[in-house]
């Protein structure tokens, strides 16, 4: 098998591992609580990388030491809020309607890198931002204008959305100019391992509280299952995906995650998919495409159909 075809078979799966954070989530924070998930996936999943990351971090250990305010910051961002948040957050929601909100990050960078880099937002991304928040609003207010007007959310759904929130902040903060010659898998490594250190002080809460550890061999599966899959191989596919096919084409599979993520909810998690997720997935999808969809990939398609 060509280099090139394993890769478009890989696009059809970096969907699924993508997705499957909420969906392996669901079911470990059954009897594992949140803040010790989140330690023990990115914490886990740091170290399996670190053997790759290790060069990278010796090498740029001094601007790690520069930086390590705004590493902190990250991290909290990233895996503070993004990971313990949402394992709170699929306590009292669905990973559905977890799903369908984490598909909206896209339209909060376009939002942030205009109110903090001057990017200028076409005409296409406003009604596609405008369309992705009508989407949110739906899917929180389950489709009821009488729940929307009286601010009557699911706590689950807002925690979800201060998590998509947190990501998107993540994300533009990550793309810093500093971090430029730092490789990915270095980053990944040292981030994701200050991130599992932010959280100790909460295991520990967590642990003169509650039982935080469990003995199922289902939640130990969905952990390790989120570490191997949902991070590791998340990370490594969409890593090769991005050197194989480019940037533009692997940032498709961002918009197939919604879609695995819901099939897989309905279908392992036995959750039911009602009207509201379908009207809120068409509105988020069709904002998110507007906004964020490669204007490149527009013209070259363009330029393939004349051709032709």
């Amino acid at each position: 098998m060509s280099p090139r075809v394993f890769a478009y078979l890989l696009f059809a799966v970096c969907p699924i591992l993508l997705a499957s954070n909420l969906i392996f989530g669901a079911v470990a924070v059954g009897t594992i609580t949140p803040f010790t998930l989140a330690f023990l996936r990115w914490g886990l999943a740091s170290l399996v990388i670190l053997p790759f990351a290790w060069t990278s971090l010796v090498r740029h250990r001094k601007l790690f030491l520069q930086q390590w305010k705004l590493i902190l910051l990250i991290a909290f961002l990233g895996m503070g809020i993004c990971g313990s948040g949402v394992y709170m957050a699929l306590r009292h929601s669905s990973a559905t309607n977890g799903t369908l909100i984490y598909a909206t990050p896209p339209l909060l960078i376009v939002v942030l890198e205009w109110a903090f880099r001057g990017r200028k937002i076409s005409s296409r991304e406003a009604i596609g931002i405008v369309l992705g928040l009508a989407g949110i609003l739906f899917i929180v207010s389950k489709g009821h204008l009488e729940t929307l007007l009286s601010i009557e959310f699911s706590f689950g759904d807002l925690l979800f959305v201060i998590a998509a929130s947190s990501w998107a902040v993540y994300t533009v903060l990550s793309k810093n100019s500093v971090f430029n010659a730092v490789p990915t898998v270095g980053m990944f490594t040292i981030v994701g391992l200050t991130g599992a250190v932010i959280q100790i002080p909460f295991v520990i809460w967590e642990n003169t509280q509650y039982v935080t550890i469990t003995t199922h061999g289902s939640q130990w599966f969905s952990l390790a299952a989120l570490v191997l899959f949902s991070s590791v191989g998340a990370f490594l596919a969409y890593q090769y995906l991005i050197r194989k096919l480019g940037p533009a084409t692997a940032g498709l599979v961002m918009y197939l995650q919604p879609l695995a993520g819901v099939i897989m909810a309905v279908l392992f998690l036995d959750e039911a998919f009602r009207s509201f997720h379908l009207i809120g997935l068409i509105l988020v999808m069709a904002g998110v495409l507007l906004a964020t969809f490669p204007a490149n990939l527009l013209k070259r398609g363009r330029t393939g159909s004349h051709a032709a």
